[in-house]
């Protein structure tokens, strides 16, 4: 039952860190210390993981 949870927990706890950084981004210590999270780069790779997660969201479920 477990198993199952891998990718969703997975797209989850990458959704959440974005959000994280999003919701601080006004503290002045986080445009230094993260500085590409405002950069399209980013955002175009996030959207790439995210995609690729999608993916993996609709392949079988592991077996042991």
């Amino acid at each position: 039952a477990e198993l199952q949870l891998i990718e969703p927990l997975r797209t989850l706890r990458m959704i959440y860190h974005s959000v994280w950084l999003a919701k601080r981004w006004e503290d002045p210590a986080f445009p230094r210390t993260f500085p590409w999270f405002n950069t399209v780069q980013y955002w175009g790779e996030h959207i790439l993981e995210l995609r690729e997660q999608l993916s993996a969201l609709q392949e079988p479920v592991l077996q042991l």
